[in-house]
């Protein structure tokens, strides 16, 4: 049953005590850093963490990212996350004829959800990609219990439709931000849209800059 909009509680007492089991999360480090900036926020990952885990055993916490192996800044922030509890996942950025830069890694969440089933009870699965909609129903019929985390405005019908709970990330943002953030100015576009160029500002090492970009206009 998928949640009622005043319910702003990521998971109930009843739901981590009894129904959860081992967790393991899947999330789309692309799908939800857009997410992040639709929401005027940046997500500080530790808080991320101990929020999906929520008190329930964790079996592993994947991140999945495209990645510019000579951006600095991204390799010392991707340095950050495994030492912090993530397994990073990532895939070179393929450069499309546009110019601009992408890396799609809906093949490496599908395969890792169905290689770990029987290993964990409950995937916790950070995105709105409708392209994974079969995924999960795919873990589901052999056992799984799925639960969906994105942004209302950025999530495919089909993948809210296969879950067994569906959380939007903008009822629990307070929970998941860093304190620090102000806006700085910068206006954004998707990673396909523009190709990566050199952040100016500092980006501090919980900052998500695999695909932070500033305009060139």
């Amino acid at each position: 049953m998928l949640d009622h909009p005043e319910n702003h509680d990521l998971f109930s007492a009843e739901q981590v005590l009894s129904n959860r089991g081992r967790v393991a999360i899947f999330i789309d480090g692309s799908n939800l850093f857009y997410a992040a900036l639709q929401l005027g926020i940046e997500i500080d990952y530790t808080k991320l963490l101990c929020r999906l885990t929520a008190g329930s055993r964790l079996l592993r916490s994947f991140f999945y990212t495209g990645v510019d192996r000579t951006n600095e800044k991204q390799q010392g922030f991707l340095l950050w996350m495994r030492r912090n509890g993530y397994r990073v996942i990532v895939k070179d950025l393929v450069q499309l004829p546009d110019g601009s830069k992408k890396a799609n890694l809906d093949v490496e969440i599908a395969v890792d959800m169905m290689a770990l089933v029987g290993a964990y009870d409950t995937a916790v699965l950070v995105t709105g990609d409708g392209d994974l909609a079969y995924a999960v129903d795919a873990v589901s019929y052999r056992g799984v219990r799925v639960e969906v985390v994105s942004l209302r405005s950025m999530t495919s019908d089909s993948l809210i439709n296969v879950a067994d709970r569906y959380i939007d990330l903008a009822h629990v943002k307070d929970d998941i931000k860093k304190t620090n953030y102000r806006p700085n100015g910068y206006s954004y576009r998707p990673l396909s849209g523009i190709g990566l160029i050199e952040e100016v500002e500092v980006v501090s090492k919980s900052t998500h800059p695999v695909v932070r970009q500033q305009e060139t206009t």
